[in-house]
């Protein structure tokens, strides 16, 4: 059985040791020391990664991350490649892959694509394919709350899915399932998508989320 989110790991683990402690990253504000800081107390510090997705405890979870990105650049690096300790959530059977799949794919390409003369590097076909399986439910979740047209997100082979309100004009963006689902995530402005659609609908999209 492929293992896509431990492959990503180690992508992502090199992407952060070659790019060193003080370089640009795709999340807004945040170094590559920081980044790794925030992977390692996602995974180990359970108490903290809570505040990432509840704003009461945010104040708490960036007091420990700020802790964790005083320490050595590399033993923050050592810490994430290693993977969960048996008492993280993700230790559980399948949680890693489930969960990290496209977290990791995502912040690898927040390094990678960070710089100004960023190429995009090939998906092994597998985890393409997983990226698209995954990519319905992140598109309507953020459709849901950030799209003001409807959406046809359409894969090179011909695949596509439609999200968004139904009485919206809509939007075509095409490309491969990592640029699509960078595109969900508000990374849309570092891929390499086609758009294609009405002028004001494509610029009310733009207002919403970056494009390319």
């Amino acid at each position: 059985m492929s293992n896509h989110a431990l492959a990503e790991r180690h992508r992502l683990a090199q992407l952060l040791t070659a790019a060193g402690p003080d370089a640009p990253t795709l999340c807004a504000g945040w170094t590559t020391r920081d980044l790794a800081a925030h992977l390692v107390i996602r995974e180990r510090r359970p108490d903290a990664a809570a505040g990432i997705k509840v704003g009461a405890l945010a104040g708490w979870t960036q007091r420990v991350q700020d802790d964790y990105a005083s320490r050595p650049y590399e033993e923050l690096v050592r810490l994430f490649r290693a993977g969960p300790p048996v008492y993280s959530p993700f230790a559980l059977p399948g949680a890693d892959e489930a969960a990290n799949t496209v977290e990791y794919f995502v912040h690898a390409e927040d390094v990678l694509r960070a710089t100004e003369d960023w190429t995009p590097l090939p998906v092994p076909e597998g985890r393409a394919e997983a990226l698209w399986r995954r990519l319905p439910l992140i598109a309507r979740m953020e459709a849901r709350r950030r799209t003001p047209v409807r959406l046809t997100l359409t894969h090179p082979d011909g695949r596509s899915l439609t999200v968004g309100p139904a009485d919206a004009p809509t939007v075509h963006l095409t490309g491969t399932p990592g640029d699509l689902i960078l595109f969900a995530y508000g990374r849309g402005a570092h891929t390499t998508l086609t758009v294609d659609g009405p002028p004001d609908a494509v610029e009310a999209l733009r207002h919403a989320l970056p494009l390319p």
